[in-house]
C-alpha cells in the first residue's frame, strides 16, 4: 500500500509535468544494464537460427527475451533508477529486437507472411509517428495497456511459430499456441494504434503550448531546473 511518505507519486507528478527528477541523468543503472544484456542476445539468436540451424534453441532464447521484457522497467520504478537514457534505450531496444527477430523469422520461413507484415507494418507506423511527433515537439506518450498486451502476445507468438518448425515432439501444440497468441496480440496492438492517434494529437498540442509558454518563464527559474 502506498503511503503519503512514499516518494513515487511526487516523482511521477514531476515527470509528468516535465520537471527533471533527481538522478534521471544517470547512465550506469541496473535497468540499463539489463536492457543492454537483452540487446546483446540478439546476435546469439541470429547465430542459433542461421549459424546452428537450431530453431528450438533460437525460439527458447527469443521467448526468454520476450518474457523478461518487463524486468528492466519494474526495477527502474521499484528501486528509483528511472533515467532519461533508459526511457529512450528500453523502447528502442525492444523495437530493434522485434524488427530483427521478425525479419529473421520471415527469412527462415517459420511465420506466415501476412502475420509478419501486419506486425512489422504496425511497428513501422508507430516508429515513424513517434519520431515525427518528437521532432514536432510533442510530449512523451506513455504506452497503453492495449499496446503492452499486444506486444506481450506477439512476443510469445513468434517464438511459438519458430518452435513449431523445430525438432520438437510438441510441434503441433506449439503451432496452436502461436495462433492462440497471434490473434489477441494483433487485435490489441491495432486497437492501441488507433488509440495513439488522439493521444498523439493531444501530446502535440500540449508540447506546442509548453513551447509557446516557455518565453514567459523567468530565465533564472529555467536555469535552476537544469
Amino acid at each position: 500500500m502506498t503511503t503519503a511518505a512514499t516518494p513515487e507519486p511526487l516523482a511521477e507528478r514531476l515527470a509528468a509535468d516535465g520537471v527533471p527528477v533527481e538522478g534521471e541523468d544517470r547512465i550506469l543503472t541496473l535497468p540499463n544494464l539489463i536492457t543492454l544484456v537483452r540487446l546483446s542476445c540478439l546476435p546469439v539468436f541470429l547465430w542459433l537460427l542461421f549459424g546452428r540451424d537450431d530453431r528450438v534453441w533460437a525460439a527458447s532464447l527469443l521467448g526468454a527475451l520476450g518474457a523478461t521484457d518487463w524486468i528492466d522497467g519494474y526495477i527502474a520504478r521499484r528501486w528509483h533508477q528511472v533515467s532519461t537514457v533508459g526511457k529512450v534505450f528500453d523502447p528502442v531496444a525492444d523495437r530493434l529486437l522485434f524488427f530483427v527477430a521478425g525479419v529473421a523469422i520471415i527469412v527462415d520461413g517459420s511465420v506466415p507472411l501476412w502475420v509478419a507484415w501486419l506486425v512489422l507494418g504496425r511497428e513501422v507506423v508507430v516508429t515513424v509517428a513517434t519520431l515525427g511527433l518528437a521532432a514536432a515537439g510533442a510530449r512523451r506518450i506513455d504506452v497503453t495497456w492495449w499496446g503492452k498486451a499486444g506486444t506481450f502476445g506477439l512476443m510469445w507468438a513468434f517464438p511459438m511459430f519458430l518452435a513449431s518448425h523445430g525438432k520438437l515432439f510438441w510441434r503441433e501444440q506449439a503451432e496452436w499456441l502461436a495462433w492462440a497468441t497471434t490473434a489477441p496480440g494483433l487485435v490489441f496492438s491495432y486497437v492501441a494504434l488507433a488509440l495513439y492517434v488522439p493521444l498523439g494529437l493531444k501530446a502535440l498540442r500540449e508540447g506546442r503550448a509548453e513551447r509557446e509558454a516557455a518565453p514567459a518563464t523567468p530565465s533564472g527559474a529555467a536555469g535552476s531546473a537544469r
